[in-house]
């Protein structure tokens, strides 16, 4: 069965180019062309992912996402935006988007992103044989994706789910923020780092209790992060 693509860009010239790329390699693609069709389009098309430009009428793509993700539609998201303010990149991660790519773009890389992103959501990172994963309070099924913490449901999007269970697959090492591109987002080229620490950032106030001193995802300096045992405070009798 083909995948299917939402493309959301009020230029039906920038549309029709990502179409065409798309059908060349076996998408089913649709078009709409404001923010506000969106949710209607989801119903109908039941898209596996959407290309949401940021710049829309009617609903721009930032509340498009945070709708979204307020609704617990967790379809992944690449962001398009033509501003090259680091600021917009990182609103469009913290409502809830997957990626983003900067105007102008190559097709031939968004194709590749989003092939990379399909193929993330269809296979899962190997964590053993283990059904069930426990580290300190936190507990992970890969199978079910699913995460609790102190026995409570953890609500992550796919791409913090994935980037928890490759962590984890890793606990104990050090991993940098070019390995995490590689191994979460199937990035093979040198890709912007940023991504990673905004979906770091979003994961610890998931599953930390303080997110600025957090006991789980560690900080390495100049280097990456590490997922770690917590430890445990010994109680002075």
């Amino acid at each position: 069965m083909k995948k299917k693509v939402l493309i959301v860009d009020d230029e039906p010239s920038i549309s029709m180019l990502i179409e065409f790329n798309l059908k060349l390699v076996g998408f089913e693609v649709h078009c709409v062309y404001d923010g506000e069709a969106v949710f209607e389009a989801i119903g109908q098309f039941r898209p596996d992912i959407i290309v949401l430009d940021l710049m829309l009428p009617k609903m721009d793509g930032l509340q498009v996402c945070r709708k979204l993700r307020e609704q617990n539609n967790l379809v992944p998201i690449i962001m398009l935006t033509a501003m090259q303010d680091l600021s917009d990149k990182i609103a469009g991660l913290d409502n809830g988007a997957d990626d983003y790519m900067t105007k102008p773009f190559s097709p031939q890389e968004l194709v590749s992103r989003i092939q990379a992103i399909i193929r993330r959501i269809q296979t899962l990172p190997s964590t053993g044989d283990e059904a069930v994963i426990t580290i300190g309070q936190l507990s992970i099924r890969p199978e079910q994706r699913e995460v609790m913490l102190a026995g409570e449901q953890v609500e992550l999007t796919p791409k913090e789910f994935e980037l928890l269970v490759f962590l984890v697959k890793h606990r104990g090492k050090v991993l940098s923020r070019q390995q995490l591109l590689h191994g979460v987002w199937d990035y093979h080229f040198l890709g912007d780092t940023r991504i990673v620490d905004v979906h770091i950032s979003h994961l610890r106030d998931k599953i930390e209790n303080n997110a600025r001193t957090p006991a789980y995802i560690l900080t390495i300096r100049n280097v990456g992060y590490k997922l770690t045992e917590p430890v445990v405070k010994e109680s002075l009798a």
